[in-house]
């Protein structure tokens, strides 16, 4: 099987349930409580390894309680942690995460250690170019986003972005891409084009095929994933479920995805098989506690 590199943001996640999203100034009283292991990178890697993709996780945790219980969490997951590297003077990152009735989110993060995650630490991973696809997100600085990214192409791994939180992208940086995965929010920030239905989200991925990436997936949430690149376009539909929790869904999406093409899979059945954990994932509270494992995926 082929070597999956992750590298990217863990946190601990404080999650409130409450009816609505409180108004600017407005209290709301909500329900429980959960604080769970958390952050973009940390929940692709852990849904790699539960599907069972070859996984080497690069992260950087602070030297409080946040970061210890974060590392236990991996080790629980029988995930290596050489490679999970510690801030003797930053806090572990924290999400401050609000769920509503209908299952939406919004998130505030307070990156702590992970905006530290340098190239002084990258160059310590070992057998970095043995992976054949780099999953990244932007959780962590762009300048080690962007150096990975570059000497990626020239070592001929395909790196996969999933540009959340949506930020300006270098025409460098998106030349460099095997493989891009907005959701429609993130699609709108980075191609200036509102993503409402198919026409809008074709439009959109063609936007970054332009730009010089490869492969564009397009997230819709309920109404399921949009594929499209220079010779193939297509939508995958998302089974009916009912959300509880949208945390972690396209984490889930990502990480699966990547699981699937190292394991040769077709771009059809791999977006279906993405598409599949990430509705399952919605099903549930929580961010890692979410993702589904291989057993509970059709194949």
């Amino acid at each position: 099987m082929k070597k999956i590199l992750v590298i990217g943001s863990s946190t601990i996640d404080m999650v409130v349930k409450a009816d609505k999203h409180p108004l600017p100034g407005e209290t709301v009283l909500g329900g429980n409580f959960l604080m769970n292991p958390g952050g973009k990178g940390a929940n692709q890697a852990v849904a790699i390894a539960r599907l069972g993709g070859e996984l080497t996780f690069v992260t950087k945790v602070g030297n409080d309680v946040f970061g210890k219980r974060i590392i236990e969490g991996f080790r629980k997951e029988n995930m290596q942690t050489d490679f999970v590297f510690v801030d003797e003077d930053n806090p572990s990152g924290a999400a401050l995460i609000m769920v509503n009735a209908a299952g939406e989110n919004c998130i505030v993060v307070a990156p702590g250690s992970n905006a530290n995650l340098w190239m002084s630490d990258i160059e310590q991973v070992q057998n970095i170019t043995t992976a054949a696809f780099i999953l990244m997100q932007l959780e962590i600085p762009i300048e080690t986003i962007s150096i990975i990214a570059k000497n990626a192409k020239i070592n001929h791994q395909k790196v996969i972005l999933n540009p959340a939180p949506a930020q300006h992208l270098s025409n460098e940086l998106l030349q460099g891409l095997y493989l891009v995965t907005p959701n429609e929010t993130e699609a709108a920030i980075l191609t200036g084009i509102s993503v409402t239905d198919d026409a809008s989200a074709d439009q959109a991925a063609g936007y970054l095929l332009n730009k010089g990436v490869k492969n564009v997936i397009i997230t819709l949430g309920k109404h399921g994933a949009y594929f499209k690149n220079k010779e193939l376009s297509f939508k995958v539909m998302a089974p009916e479920v009912q959300a509880l929790d949208t945390t972690a869904a396209g984490d889930t999406f990502s990480g699966a995805l990547t699981v699937a093409l190292t394991e040769g899979m077709n771009w059809q059945k791999a977006v279906r098989f993405a598409v599949e954990a990430a509705s399952i994932s919605v099903t549930r509270m929580g961010a890692q506690a979410s993702v589904p494992f291989r057993h509970e995926l059709s194949y």
